[in-house]
């Protein structure tokens, strides 16, 4: 059976007396009980007052509190425990921290990276001129079987065996070749090097020089590059290493300037500012550039000592010889005979 529940007498009997009632007996108040019950009329809506003002109140206390749940047995209700303020801060410094030394990291990875790149490599970086020129892949010719090269621990003699006119530094691209250091099956005579120099007893004292010396041959090659600066590079080829460095080291330079004034420069002075770092082993290098002020053009100029070879290489430019191709064309050079 289905069980009711009927509800009770007081609930009854106020029922009773609310469905009984006469409309004059509700209005008289006759036959109500001891506690009558008024019947309420309906109230209309009154405005919602505006809102009080909360007091001000810290920056610390608009973080509501987080409430950690902790294990309880079956029967033991959920107890809760607001988490400090302090813990909350420990935590936010911790998190921040932790992002500082990552940004830290990052940061200093990319530097890092940066100073190992090529400059090509760099993005942003690639497509801004520095002044080098464009040179195609050098190699050194291959020795003759069973030859050393010119600075190993055998060749005690510091000889070039590869072939001389192999040793020449190539032209930039984009460079106009001068077909006047061409010379005869890549052989320059001496007299169109001679040249290079402007007084007339310079020339001869240098002529009777190489002859003293025992010049074998010179290979030499020259070109202009579009921003019209005009390269020249002679190789003197001697017998032995001996030979080149003594001439080059008491006949041909001193350490401020050179002993021979070539043509446009009759002023010249050490280029303080070539890097010594960019010197190359076993080679000597002297380098100068013409002193101010200069007339129509500027003139660089450098020699080096390499076994039994010694080079001369010289640039002029009208206006002002751009130091950073100097450099290039010198330091290259410098390599290929080492």
């Amino acid at each position: 059976m289905t069980e009711q529940t009927t509800p009770s007498d007081e609930q009854a009997t106020q029922g009773t007396l609310t469905e009984r009632a006469t409309p004059a007996e509700q209005a008289t108040g006759a036959g109500k009980p001891k506690e009558p019950q008024a019947v309420v009329a309906p109230v209309p809506p009154m405005p919602v007052p505006p809102m009080p003002v909360a007091p001000p109140v810290a920056a610390a206390d608009l973080v509501p509190p987080v409430a950690i749940a902790e294990p309880v047995g079956p029967d033991e209700p959920v107890k809760t425990e607001p988490v400090k303020k302090d813990r909350r801060i420990r935590r936010a410094v911790l998190r921040w921290t932790a992002a500082a030394v990552v940004f830290a990291a990052v940061g200093t990875s990319a530097a890092y990276g940066i100073t190992r790149m090529e400059r090509t490599d760099v993005p942003g970086l690639a497509t801004e001129p520095d002044g080098r020129w464009d040179y195609p892949t050098i190699t050194r010719p291959p020795l003759p079987s069973g030859s050393p090269a010119p600075f190993a621990e055998a060749n005690k003699s510091g000889s070039h065996y590869a072939d001389l006119r192999k040793l020449v530094l190539p032209a930039p691209k984009g460079a106009k070749d001068d077909a006047a250091l061409r010379g005869e099956d890549g052989w320059l005579a001496s007299g169109t090097f001679l040249a290079e120099y402007a007084a007339k007893e310079d020339r001869e004292s240098l002529r009777q020089l190489l002859t003293d010396y025992g010049l074998r041959n010179i290979a030499a090659r020259g070109w202009t590059t579009p921003d019209g600066t005009h390269t020249r590079i002679y190789l003197l080829h001697f017998d032995t290493a001996a030979v080149a460095d003594e001439l080059m080291s008491t006949e041909l330079t001193y350490y401020d300037s050179p002993q021979f004034a070539v043509r446009g420069a009759p002023l010249t002075e050490r280029d303080e500012k070539f890097p010594e770092r960019a010197a190359v082993d076993e080679i000597t290098r002297f380098a100068y550039v013409e002193s101010k002020p200069y007339g129509a053009e500027q003139v660089r100029q450098a020699y080096l000592s390499a076994g039994d070879t010694v080079a001369v290489i010289v640039q002029s430019r009208k206006g002002t010889a751009q130091a950073v191709p100097f450099q290039q064309t010198v330091i290259l050079q410098s390599q290929l005979l080492g």
